[in-house]
């Protein structure tokens, strides 16, 4: 297995891509579809303008790893190794992703498009959604206590099935909090 630190990489596809450990690498431009990372593991490393969608993530080590502008649909980031995991998603594309049962306080989704992702019994305390669009993305028994929901669009949680104290929402965003009642608001 390679060992990589401090290094940036560019325009690399999924063929030129090494399974080893990055330590403090920058991916940008990179074509990953499809890849199976298994084997690697990432800390403190940034993907910008990357496209990972459909890669397997199978016992990967994610840790304090920033993705900026990055196309990840369909990634079952569940099956990652969840020691010490933390994310940043900064204006990605996150559709059909799956985070079930992960812990995740504090990580950030801003301004992504979330669509149909799954965050059921996940942790997400603290976590921060702001700016983004999550349309069918799924919260069950999900802790988000804490959590931003300010300037989120398209989101429908149950207060009842989920932990919600602390969070913050926007006035725009009660409908997805109360349309379980029937309850419209304006």
């Amino acid at each position: 297995m390679t060992n990589h630190s401090d290094q940036t990489f560019q325009n690399l596809s999924a063929s030129d891509f090494q399974i080893g450990e990055y330590d403090s690498c920058s991916f940008i431009g990179c074509n990953f579809s499809n890849l199976n990372f298994h084997g690697s593991s990432f800390e403190n490393c940034t993907f910008q303008d990357c496209d990972l969608s459909n890669a397997k993530v199978y016992k990967v080590t994610f840790q304090q790893v920033k993705f900026l502008r990055c196309k990840i649909l369909g990634v079952h980031f569940n099956t990652a190794n969840p020691f010490l995991l933390e994310f940043k998603f900064d204006h990605c594309q996150l559709d059909y992703c799956y985070f079930f049962n992960l812990q995740l306080k504090k990580s950030q989704f801003l301004h992504c498009r979330m669509l149909e992702v799954d965050f059921s019994q996940a942790d997400l305390s603290g976590a921060s959604f702001m700016g983004s669009d999550l349309s069918g993305t799924v919260f069950d028994r999900t802790n988000l206590e804490k959590a931003d929901f300010r300037e989120a669009v398209n989101y429908r949680l149950d207060p009842e099935i989920n932990k919600v104290k602390g969070a913050r929402f926007d006035l725009e965003g009660l409908p997805g909090l109360l349309g379980k009642w029937g309850i419209r608001v304006g």
